[in-house]
């Protein structure tokens, strides 16, 4: 393929993008779940908990089960946070984000043949410009999409969302409880497809990095809400975007993720101190087939706490009363 016919394509990704997710809003969830402002627990659904075991004996060494676990009821978001409802936090308190104050994000880009023989996963670039008002850098923005989950938001910013609710970010096993939702079928550890081989989730079809057939209907993010709930009303938990924990990441780092942004482009280029990394869980619509395979709900990957990225989200959690 040549490199201009390329360029044109990362230009068309980028614009086609916004486009998808915007013709696609309509038929998903709202911006801003029913009775926002008004309950205190709007756009959630309340886990009973139990016991479970998490991990999977299917996946990368790092998922290996510990045994099992009780989970103390809570409620959870529906939904990744949105665009709509960041924006209405940083209305209510003037918040700023750490890729506002910092000047910058790792945004993804169909990477030239040129650039994938010239260092290591070529699609991340740090943008100067990018954050969560900007995703994909200078002139993105996000209209017409205001229900796509929000991202290039830090381990910071996404707990003081939290805090503003008076909620936390889930714990990993409070996470991957809700994704399982009280399965443990063998299906758990294969791409999210339903027994027609449809796609149940966004996520990566075709060759990564170059080529995205766009089986699920979407390009980049696609609004929230778009794919079937699972069982214990959830949406998309898995696919669309990776979400923050609260938990530290400690076990072995793996190199099958979609790549890191840190170790991927010039360190001159990130003014920022590399941190110890948070576990971020669900898989992004970057995971595919060929690389990643992080579209479970076992899977787990390290993420620097303060590094904002163009496929990383989050949801909250509350305590199970009432």
């Amino acid at each position: 393929m040549s490199a201009s016919l390329q360029h044109s394509g990362r230009l068309a990704f980028a614009v086609l993008v916004m486009l998808a997710g915007a013709a696609n809003a309509a038929s998903c969830a709202s911006a801003l779940p029913s009775a926002w402002g008004k309950d205190a627990r709007a756009g959630m659904v309340r886990i009973a908990g139990g016991s479970f075991t998490p991990g999977s004996t299917a996946g990368y060494a790092d998922e290996r089960p510990a045994g099992a676990v009780n989970v103390k009821p809570f409620w959870i978001d529906r939904t990744e946070v949105t665009n709509a409802q960041f924006a209405a936090f940083v209305k209510a308190t003037a918040y700023v984000s750490d890729a506002e104050r910092d000047g910058g994000a790792a945004v993804f880009k169909v990477p030239l043949e040129a650039e994938l023989k010239a260092r290591p996963y070529a699609w991340w670039t740090y943008t100067k410009g990018a954050n969560w008002r900007h995703p994909e850098g200078p002139g993105s923005s996000l209209k017409g999409r205001d229900n796509q989950p929000v991202v290039q938001v830090t381990l910071a910013d996404a707990s003081a969302y939290a805090r503003w609710l008076g909620r936390t970010l889930p714990s990993e096993v409070q996470w991957e409880f809700a994704a399982k939702a009280g399965r443990s079928d063998a299906a758990l550890d294969r791409a999210p497809r339903n027994k027609a081989g449809k796609p149940e989730a966004n996520f990566w079809q075709g060759v990564f990095p170059s080529l995205n057939t766009r089986e699920d209907g979407h390009l980049g993010r696609s609004p929230v809400g778009c794919y079937p709930a699972n069982a214990f009303g959830v949406y998309d938990m898995i696919g669309n975007v990776w979400e923050w924990t609260r938990d530290a990441y400690t076990g072995a780092r793996q190199p099958h993720g979609n790549g890191d942004p840190f170790a991927s482009v010039d360190l001159a280029s990130i003014p920022l101190e590399k941190r110890p990394p948070a576990v971020i869980k669900g898989g992004s619509f970057l995971c595919a087939a060929n690389f990643c395979v992080r579209y479970r709900a076992a899977a787990r990957h390290p993420q620097e706490a303060n590094l904002p990225t163009a496929h990383v989200g989050f949801r909250t959690v509350a305590a199970g009363d009432g």
